[in-house]
């Protein structure tokens, strides 16, 4: 029995799509991604052995992330694609058989349901939750591609105020690849409030070693593609997330549809 079938022949809420689809006809360029939306875990997993409470921190999943990929989704009439499972499972924007693909220590917690993981449960994890997550989103980009359409990647993700004892002053970076134009036009943007401490490459780096899609379905395709780090303290409430996502969709580069453009009375 293949992972795919296997996973069919179980409850279905237990296991949900690899990846959320929105909006996928949306006529803005921007495509969106969201690689750690959700912190699901199937119960078979046991938690990986983890208490429930390390479920709802950052090792688990991109805390706000997922909310504000929804609304730019809306707001800029941009397809969207979000994954389905935690992290902790395996990593959807690291390379399979990276260190971080599927973690035994996260930040400074020991994952002990990943020490140990053969070469088998990797290739199941990796057929259920990772492939089919990346397998949609290049199939759209050759759509995409296909039909002329101009297109720009942006990914949406979150970071801890602290890691490790180390507090981290900005409020958002914007991390690229090749796409240093594109970081720097979303930075000009936000910049417009004088009150933002925003960065390119902060609090991370980009490298083909630890990240996945900028450099797979953008740097690779020649598509322009950015991760855009939001600081995980202003999205801890409605506001804040809606206020995030008003500011991405007035800062990101894309060409007004209908859909965007303010209605005039």
């Amino acid at each position: 029995m293949t992972a795919q079938a296997e996973k069919s022949s179980r409850p279905q809420g237990d296991w949900p799509e690899a990846v959320e689809v929105l909006n996928e006809h949306g006529r803005c360029e921007i495509v969106l991604l969201c690689e750690h939306a959700s912190n699901h875990m199937p119960a078979e997993y046991r938690r990986l052995g983890l208490d429930a409470s390390h479920l709802q921190r950052h090792i688990a999943w991109d805390i706000g992330a997922a909310e504000v990929t929804r609304l730019l989704s809306a707001r800029l009439d941009a397809a969207a694609f979000l994954s389905g499972y935690s992290r902790l499972l395996i990593d959807l924007n690291r390379p399979l058989g990276s260190l971080g693909s599927i973690p035994v220590l996260s930040e400074d917690t020991d994952i002990p349901g990943n020490a140990g993981v053969d070469g088998a449960e990797r290739d199941r994890r990796a057929e259920i939750m990772f492939s089919p997550f990346h397998e949609r989103v290049a199939a759209h980009l050759d759509r995409r591609v296909a039909e002329g359409r101009p297109t720009r990647i942006v990914t949406i993700h979150s970071f801890t105020p602290v890691f490790l004892g180390v507090a981290r002053p900005w409020h958002a970076g914007v991390l690229h690849g090749h796409a240093a134009d594109l970081a720097a036009a979303i930075l000009s943007g936000l910049r417009t409030d004088a009150a933002l401490n925003v960065a390119a490459n902060v609090p991370y780096v980009i490298s083909r070693d630890a990240d996945y899609a900028v450099p797979i379905h953008g740097d690779d395709r020649g598509i322009p593609a950015v991760l855009v780090e939001i600081r995980q303290d202003s999205l801890s409430t409605r506001s804040g997330i809606k206020e995030w996502a008003d500011r991405l969709a007035a800062a990101l580069p894309a060409h007004e549809t209908e859909a965007s453009q303010p209605v005039r009375r």
